[in-house]
This record gives C-alpha cells, sequence and structure tokens, in this order.
C-alpha cells in the first residue's frame, strides 16, 4: 500500500549500544525532529545512567519524549507507552516536527504499531494465586491449561509464563486467542520508516563491556539512591535494570568490582543478543537492516528511507 500521504515517522530500532540514540538526536537536530523513546528502562525517572539515558545536555538540544517520566515505584505497561507515545506523535506532528522513535523494546514497538489484544480484566484472586507459584509450577500447569503457550514459553520465563496462566483461568481462553485480536494500532495511519541497527556482535560487544564499565562506575550515585528506597515494591522492574543487582551485591560486599563489571556486561551481551533475536525475526522484511557502524552512513540510510 501506497502511504506517501501519510505523515511520517522514523523509527531506530536495534539491540542496546547500538548506537540509536545517537543516531535519533543527529537525526532530530538536522531535519526538525522530536525524539520519542520506546525502551522499557528509560521511562523510569530513577535511572539516568544505568539506562543510558540521553544526558540533560542532550535532551536540551532537541524535544525528548518519554523519558525518565516514570517514578519508580509506579506500575507501567506497553498499552500505557503506547497510548503515551501515540500522543507524543501527535504533538510532535502538530508542531511541524518529524516523530522518531528510538529504543529496543520490541513489545512497546508492536504494541502502537500492531495495537493490544483486548484481555478482559483479570481476575484479581486468580492473579493474586498465579503469581505466588513457583515459577516451575506454573509452568506445568500452563502445559495443561494452554499447551501452545507452554511450548513458546522457557520455564524460567517468570512474568510471561504468569502472564499466559493467568489469562486462560481467569477468561478460560488461551492469550493467542486474545492476542489476534489486536485493536488501536497505528501502523495504518502513518507513513513509517524504520531501521535496524544490527552491528557486528565482536563490535558490539566490545562497546557494552567499555560502556558498562564506565556506567557502574558513574551510576553509583543513583543505583544507591534507588535502593534506598522503601516504597519500591521488591519485584518493581526498575530494580531489574541491568546494573542494578550488580551494584546491590557490590555494595553488599557480595562481589568486587571487577566481578560486578563481568557479571553486568554479559547480562548487558545476553540482553542484546536477545534483541538481535527478536528484531531479525520478528520484524517486517521491508524493515531495513543496517550493519554498519559509520554515523554518516547509518544517517543516508534513514533519510533515503524516509525520502528526505
Amino acid at each position: 500500500m501506497n502511504k506517501g500521504h501519510l505523515p511520517k515517522v522514523a523509527l531506530i530500532a536495534g539491540p542496546t549500544a547500538s548506537g540509536k540514540s545517537a543516531l535519533a538526536l543527529a537525526l532530530a537536530e538536522k531535519h526538525r525532529g522530536t525524539v520519542i523513546n520506546a525502551d522499557s528502562m528509560q521511562v523510569y525517572a530513577d535511572l539516568r545512567i544505568l539506562t543510558a539515558r540521553p544526558t540533560v545536555d542532550e535532551e536540551s538540544r532537541v524535544p525528548h519524549r518519554l523519558f525518565g517520566h516514570i517514578d519508580g515505584a509506579d506500575s507501567y505497561s506497553a498499552a500505557r507507552w503506547a497510548a503515551e507515545a501515540r500522543a507524543a506523535i501527535t504533538e510532535a506532528q502538530q508542531d511541524s516536527r518529524l516523530p522518531i522513535l528510538v529504543g529496543g523494546t520490541g513489545l512497546y514497538l508492536r504494541t502502537l504499531l500492531e495495537g493490544i489484544a483486548p484481555v478482559p480484566e483479570i481476575d484479581p484472586d486468580i492473579r493474586q494465586q498465579v503469581r505466588a507459584l513457583p515459577v516451575a509450577q506454573a509452568h506445568a500447569l500452563l502445559a495443561d491449561a494452554d499447551p501452545e503457550a507452554a511450548a513458546r514459553l522457557g520455564p524460567g520465563d517468570t512474568s510471561r509464563v504468569s502472564r499466559a496462566l493467568e489469562v486462560v483461568r481467569s477468561t478460560g481462553k488461551p492469550l493467542a486467542h486474545w492476542q489476534t485480536r489486536r485493536l488501536g494500532g497505528i501502523a495504518d495511519e502513518i507513513h513509517l520508516a524504520p531501521i535496524l541497527l544490527l552491528p557486528d556482535r565482536d563490535w558490539l560487544g566490545e562497546r557494552i563491556d567499555r560502556r558498562f564499565a564506565d556506567m557502574l562506575d558513574q551510576g553509583r550515585a543513583e543505583a544507591t539512591a534507588l535502593l534506598a528506597r522503601t516504597d519500591i515494591p521488591a519485584d518493581a522492574p526498575v530494580l531489574r535494570a541491568i546494573g542494578v543487582p550488580e551494584l546491590r551485591g557490590l555494595f553488599a560486599g557480595e562481589t568486587d568490582v571487577v566481578q560486578a563489571a563481568t557479571a553486568g556486561a554479559l547480562a548487558t551481551r545476553q540482553y542484546a543478543k536477545r534483541q538481535y533475536t527478536w528484531f531479525r525475526r520478528q520484524t517486517p522484511e521491508d524493515w531495513e537492516r543496517v550493519s554498519e557502524t559509520e554515523k554518516n552512513v547509518r544517517m543516508t540510510r534513514i533519510e533515503t528511507k524516509l525520502h528526505l
């Protein structure tokens, strides 16, 4: 379908440390853009350094939206992000600015573009019962109630296993039933110009190692402040941000600096590998894959995609 008449929205996606933020900032400065965050950890106000959010200086150079606007104690979801991203895109368009989505959270992007499954509200008692189960037991029960979901999900994937089990128990239908009935996506309302930054894995790994060592050193104060808070639930997503568990162990004397840096870099590499796999397998073929690491080459590729 020819979407040339629809408003343009740029999308820069890819694994962590691949250079998405730098490219988004350069594109926004050159083409009057607004950078809109699509990273599930960069929404939290508590963590700028450990989530590699843009610096204060970078945020002052062009409009940035949905960065650091959520308190770590608050719950957040892909559905809420999608609603806020839609509003941010509209705001940018009304201001004659190019909306530039940037991030590596595939679920967020899919929810915005394709819509959300209209799953009925989960019975609170069922949710409480399911969330109290050990993940191995929950996975075994899911195998009986929804074999397809159990086969798709790893036995250690706590949050997704719990979600699938509570949905089938509360609604009587498997999660896949609801996911085929997505509502509210904006894909048909915009001219999306997406590029995926998928650089050489060795280059990415070396960059992750260097960056995480710096983040670990510079992020101690914000991790200290976060871990000192007593109002944040123990299972809050912000506490799982890479760097927080490693610094918690360091502060407790359970590890030294070298061990913490090694563990955090490894966790980041594993996360980047999962992102790599998701973007390669779960995105449309016409999403342009860019392996080059030079900023000018990347800029040319996305400008061409946007017909700028």
